[in-house]
């Protein structure tokens, strides 16, 4: 599949701090830096897996976009404005077109509600559909999901992790929306149900031209359905890259740990396992310099001084790294 060149999404020095507060009258001591000067885009019509290990802030960045939490500092520039200055009616409007598939379709689902009420629910805050036109979107909703007419009148508990993800999934697309964030959307499925709602999302991204911010700490999985793949570490991303690129020739150590630890479905074929020394440090006082240098083992002086920035070393391969 082509893609246009186009940039839909644009994020630049993106920060998210939680505050941490202490003592008799709660003042501010401190704070969790939880995305801390983040920088990628997103074309439009492709698919950016986000990948890390928990805790990095993956999730974090993906609701800091959607503005359902608000942002510290930086620039997120969807079609070229920078929605962190738009009022809260033209935010409201904007929802329309900026969707989210959460990780835990067993909580993300209100079970009060039915089947037709949840998918219908964003149909009657915008007012897209009412009455009988609102459930013929409703039913088609679900059978382009892989679900039946006979499902709208039940209720979330009836149904197994993967339909749930798949009512999730007809909920997103009920707006008609252009980017979907995708947080974690398999990680709670068997492995027999992920690869079916894995080739539902592909098919449905074809079908409607749909654009995903793909977030997970599966690797095989966001190979399987990414275009390009962008690696983060503590709050920072520490390489992007065309996906085969990226598997084929990692640059950072880190992206070199991560993709080490992949097991390979052949006895026959070993890869070395790079096993890294230490914890990972902590958000509220990261390393100075770069943020990996404590666990690497190519650290040079300069690494825990100063900080690297993420630069493009040629073919849309970006890597932040003392080394390059």
């Amino acid at each position: 599949m082509e893609y246009n060149q186009e940039k839909l999404l644009e994020v630049k020095d993106l920060k998210k701090y939680f505050p941490i507060t202490g003592g008799l009258f709660r003042k501010t001591i401190g704070s969790v830096k939880a995305v801390d000067g983040v920088d990628l885009y997103i074309k439009r019509g492709e698919t950016l897996g986000l990948v890390g290990e928990s805790g990095c802030g993956k999730s974090t960045l993906g609701r800091v976009i959607l503005r359902l939490i608000d942002a510290t500092n930086g620039e997120i520039k969807y079609e070229g404005k920078n929605i962190l200055k738009l009022r809260r009616e033209q935010m409201r409007e904007l929802r329309k077109k900026m969707q989210i598939i959460f990780q835990d379709p067993y909580a993300s689902l209100n079970p009060r509600m039915t089947v037709g009420d949840i998918i219908g629910e964003p149909m009657d805050i915008y007012n897209l559909a009412k009455g009988h036109k609102r459930e013929e979107k409703v039913l088609e909703l679900l059978n382009i999901v892989g679900l039946g007419t006979q499902h709208i009148r039940r209720y979330p508990h009836e149904f197994s992790g993967g339909q749930r993800q798949r009512i999730g999934i007809a909920r997103a697309l009920a707006v008609d929306p252009e980017l979907i964030i995708c947080d974690e959307p398999v990680s709670a499925l068997d492995v027999s149900v992920r690869s079916q709602v894995l080739n539902l999302m592909q098919e449905l991204q074809q079908k409607y031209e749909l654009t995903y911010l793909f977030i997970s700490h599966d690797l095989s999985v966001v190979k399987h359905i990414s275009d390009r793949i962008s690696v983060m570490y503590l709050g920072k991303v520490v390489e992007i890259s065309e996906k085969n690129t990226l598997y084929r020739k990692p640059l950072h150590p880190y992206t070199q740990a991560l993709l080490s630890a992949i097991p390979i479905p052949d006895p026959e074929i070993k890869r070395e396992r790079i096993i890294l020394e230490g914890d990972v440090p902590t958000p509220i006082n990261p390393p100075k310099g770069c943020r990996f240098s404590t666990r690497c083992q190519y650290a040079k002086p300069i690494c825990s001084q100063q900080e690297p920035v993420l630069k493009d070393i040629g073919f849309e391969h970006f890597v932040a790294c003392h080394l390059y």
